[in-house]
């Protein structure tokens, strides 16, 4: 199983936002904002997906960051 070791955020402007346990609060507080609205997409299956958050002028998607570890 591997371990979550925090968040990577990338806006449409392809600004890179490291983020340690609490996306939303981080971003909020890294771009000056009060409020965040979620981001969703369709799936191919026809539903949708929390893909990121909008804020301000910022589309930015989250990505987990997970450790990798290659055996030897």
């Amino acid at each position: 199983m591997t371990k979550q070791i925090g968040f990577l955020g990338l806006d449409q402007y392809g600004n890179k936002y490291i983020l340690q346990k609490y996306p939303r609060k981080e971003l909020m507080e890294k771009l000056g904002y009060r409020s965040a609205n979620k981001m969703y997409v369709d799936t191919k299956n026809g539903k949708v997906r929390h893909e990121g958050y909008v804020i301000g002028p910022y589309w930015i998607n989250i990505f987990r960051v997970c450790e990798w570890k290659q055996a030897i």
